[in-house]
């Protein structure tokens, strides 16, 4: 069975490792990478889905560090 990592970075993107494949909503693979891709939490990039660092520029939280 494939494994696949996804760990939110506190105030940044998704990182996702493993063997995996990124699609649009129409079925169309996005290239990605090979094994490691970095996704956008803060809808910022001008990469959708993948992220460009604008979430430093924008001052994206997500409070990953407080608990429920």
């Amino acid at each position: 069975m494939a494994t696949v990592i996804i760990t939110p970075q506190n105030d940044g993107p998704y990182h996702i490792t493993g063997d995996f494949q990124i699609n649009t909503q129409g079925g169309q693979p996005i290239a990605a990478g090979k094994n490691e891709v970095w996704l956008c939490r803060c809808g910022q990039s001008s990469h959708k889905p993948l992220c460009d660092g604008s979430h430093k520029k924008v001052g994206f939280s997500s409070n990953l560090d407080e608990k429920p």
